[in-house]
């Protein structure tokens, strides 16, 4: 396996969206499932991926237009996408998706993209001999319910293509029943015994070992560091959860001298329940007399103008999807990443960053739904 700054294929297109057909629907605990959406032939390329990534499905529920973002769960595989829904408390498309979802439903989703990837080679649907097998390389992974979805795929992809990979998994639930792909993860360990190490963590029963039993603080994964997983042997990180279990993570790597740039993390939440969902934007009326930000962003080499009220202190985004409702997002709440964009001139304050890379930010890239102007005009591309 060689390391490798190759984009994603997904991170050369703009995330466009496409009916599809559901193919199944399987339940995996009693608040979750997984639906297998049907890709034709001609979408094939459309929907090429790297392990780790997600997609944005949209529907119209109780008269509104729902977005919402799920990592795909399965290694790339022509002919289908694989999404793992769990329910949230009061959430409408998940608790929907539960109930509801069917074999012959048709949803919009949204083609591939996010950056929660390794930054060495792994397969994708139309390229899988790119792997190179001749470098051994050691991953860790932290997941905590739901966050198991992104993990799960990088797991099966590197463990089948590479015979020098190890990889160890500390996966968090509340109980046994909560734990999501149980099955899948004893194939895995019993399929790899040697090179897949899997830890359960339950914070609500009680295990043998009672460093897998209770929350994972600070304690815990101090202990888990000096007694089960060695910092200084690992190639690469992924964590992948809420907020404070990946930020309690990221901090505690760091404190033992892990570099930056070896650790990949994504969110599930950001334990902010006050934050957009990835509807539609919010009504702004303006009035053109009156002061307002000049908006400028080009999408599909199309260019768009429209102003924002400085009182309103709406975000780039919400101001674009004004005037050209195509305009790609999915969380609006900056942990998914689909409205990245460049500033090209102007000013901006962005309030929450959970998606971009140091890198992207120097380069100039924002999430336009976290960004506001603080210039009277700003210009913002969508296609760089």
């Amino acid at each position: 396996m060689t390391t490798s700054t190759t984009e994603a294929p997904a991170a050369k297109r703009r995330g466009i969206f496409h009916p599809l057909s559901v193919a199944e629907v399987r339940k995996l605990t009693d608040e979750a499932v997984e639906v297998t959406f049907a890709v034709p032939e001609e979408l094939q390329g459309q929907f090429d991926y790297v392990p780790g990534q997600y997609v944005a499905l949209r529907t119209t529920l109780q008269d509104q237009e729902i977005r919402r973002s799920y990592s795909i769960c399965a290694e790339p595989k022509p002919g289908e996408i694989r999404v793992a829904i769990k329910r949230d408390i009061g959430g409408l498309f998940s608790n929907w998706a539960n109930d509801n979802l069917r074999a012959g439903d048709v949803l919009d989703v949204m083609s591939p993209a996010g950056a929660f990837i390794s930054k060495h080679q792994m397969t994708e649907i139309n390229h899988p001999e790119q792997i190179n097998t001749d470098v051994e390389a050691t991953f860790v992974a932290f997941a905590a319910g739901s966050g198991i979805t992104p993990v799960i795929s990088i797991a099966r992809t590197v463990l089948a293509a590479n015979t020098n990979v190890a990889f160890d998994l500390v996966y968090a639930n509340k109980a046994a029943m909560d734990v999501m792909f149980v099955e899948e993860l004893a194939d895995l360990k019993d399929k790899y015994p040697t090179r897949f190490a899997l830890h359960h963590v339950l914070s609500r029963e009680q295990r043998i070992s009672p460093l897998l039993s209770g929350r994972i603080d600070a304690d815990k994964l101090t202990s888990l560091f000096d007694n089960v997983l060695r910092t200084d042997d690992v190639d690469e990180w992924f964590l992948c959860g809420p907020y404070e279990l990946v930020q309690l993570c990221r901090d505690t790597l760091a404190e033992r001298g892990v570099p930056a740039d070896k650790i990949r993390y994504e969110l599930f939440s950001t334990g902010e329940p006050t934050k957009p969902q990835g509807n539609i934007g919010r009504p702004v009326q303006v009035d053109p007399s009156a002061d307002n930000y000049d908006i400028t962003f080009t999408l599909d080499g199309l260019t768009g103008k429209v102003a924002s009220p400085k009182h309103a202190r709406e975000s780039v985004l919400n101001a674009a999807l004004r005037v050209r409702p195509d305009v790609p997002f999915a969380c609006a709440g900056g942990v998914c990443g689909t409205c990245r964009a460049k500033v090209v001139s102007g000013t901006f304050t962005m309030e929450e960053n959970y998606a971009l890379e140091p890198d992207e930010i120097e380069r100039g890239y924002v999430l336009t739904c976290q960004t506001h102007p603080t210039s009277e005009e700003i210009t913002v591309d969508y296609d760089a």
